[in-house]
């Protein structure tokens, strides 16, 4: 994708409204009545249908303060592209508008790292970072964004790329006007209760701001959060640009909206100050 390119939203119409006069109304149902917005560095977010994780994502937006630079992260679903993937030039496309990408903070974060690789190929299709763009853009319209898709779950390399977009953020010296978002469903497709149980200990890990402790939660209690690899990147990241502490903002399954408590996934939405 070159500069004058856009990426057309992948999920629109599925995930959340098309239309966008329908979408800011969705939302609206998801945010009113919130509270004052935190100063924060990070956050996790979820990214399913809107009908289904769309009032933690968007109680989560609501008390938070959208900065003018945004890095999202999330996991690869399709399988495309390479392991570690940033766009660092281009357009999105919304029903809400246009978001360009920040390409110079994009470029040298991709010049500074042993990681990523330029490559559009793993964004194309991916609704991870897609479907938190209209939350983003329903309480400010005009930040850039960086994005990053996962397909790795190395230890080593998801902690290094971590300490890589704090580095490249500091020196920017624009740290307080970064905000970070992991983008994660949680547990995946298990009774509630069961769910509800392994999410707990993951949320946990992460209100520690424990990478490691979640890692070992996950692959030891073999839980299904299919974005825990973009989330210890984020903790690692928010920690060297001075995080202390985090919380739950909401938590909740998708039983919580169907009614059915058989095979539900986990939502959470929790902020990093």
């Amino acid at each position: 994708m070159g500069k004058s390119d856009i990426r057309m939203p992948a999920v629109a119409g599925q995930f959340y409204p098309a239309n966008a006069n329908k979408l800011r109304e969705q939302i609206s149902l998801f945010t009113e009545g919130q509270a004052e917005q935190a100063n924060a560095i990070a956050c996790i977010l979820p990214h399913a249908g809107y009908m289904y994780s769309g009032a933690v994502a968007g109680k989560t937006v609501a008390s938070l303060k959208i900065k003018d630079r945004v890095i999202l992260l999330g996991p690869n679903h399709t399988g495309y592209g390479v392991p570690f993937s940033i766009m660092t030039q281009g357009t999105w496309q919304t029903p809400l508008g246009k978001l360009k990408i920040d390409s110079e903070f994009a470029q040298k974060l991709l010049k500074r790292s042993e990681i990523l690789e330029e490559d559009s190929e793993a964004h194309h299709g991916e609704h991870c970072l897609e479907v938190e763009l209209p939350f983003l853009q329903y309480f400010k319209n005009d930040f850039e964004f960086v994005p990053i898709v996962i397909a790795s779950q190395a230890l080593l390399n998801l902690k290094k790329l971590g300490e890589e977009i704090a580095g490249q953020i500091i020196e920017s010296g624009e740290k307080s006007n970064t905000l970070i978002i992991a983008s994660s469903d949680m547990t995946h497709y298990e009774p509630q209760k069961d769910a509800e149980t392994k999410d707990r200990v993951a949320i946990q890990a992460i209100i520690e701001l424990d990478e490691d402790k979640l890692a070992r939660k996950v692959i030891g209690m073999n839980i299904s959060m299919c974005g825990y690899a973009p989330a210890i990147s984020v903790i690692v990241a928010a920690k060297m640009l001075g995080a202390k502490k985090a919380k739950l903002i909401k938590y909740q399954t998708s039983g919580d909206t169907t009614g059915d408590t058989e095979s539900v996934v986990g939502y959470a939405g929790v902020i990093i100050e």
